[in-house]
């Protein structure tokens, strides 16, 4: 068994496409119609089988959800970086805002930014990789 796909919901998913390839970086993996909405989904260019879908927040449920994670200052997901510091540079750079700027938690380096599209997101930094 293993993960080859998790999901994220987001409120618009041109929004988040363009968020996700544009800014952070990754690639269009599928797009595939599914009734009003798309299955989308998005996957790192540096390999590796996992891939991001951006679902659709449409249903109530989906959006209490991510509005109460959002509230709470929870992030939706994490990412790693191999180097958190240019990363958080970089992303600045294209306007994102950060909730929490690098700081070193125990073994680890981790900033959180909002996605635009309604998320909180955690990049973190193994300290000993």
């Amino acid at each position: 068994m293993r993960i080859n796909l998790t999901s994220i919901f987001v409120d618009d998913q041109d929004k988040a496409l363009a968020f996700y390839t544009q800014v952070l970086g990754f690639v269009k993996s599928l797009e595939i119609p599914a009734g009003e909405y798309r299955w989308l989904t998005v996957k790192s260019p540096e390999g590796g089988d996992t891939e991001l879908s951006l679902e659709p927040n449409a249903n109530p449920a989906a959006r209490t959800y991510q509005q109460a994670l959002m509230s709470q200052g929870i992030p939706a997901t994490a990412f790693q970086s191999d180097d958190l510091e240019a990363d958080a540079k970089r992303l600045r750079g294209h306007g994102v805002r950060f909730t929490m700027d690098p700081t070193e938690q125990g073994p680890i380096k981790l900033a959180i930014f909002a996605d635009t599209c309604g998320n909180l997101i955690q990049l973190y930094q193994p300290l000993n990789s």
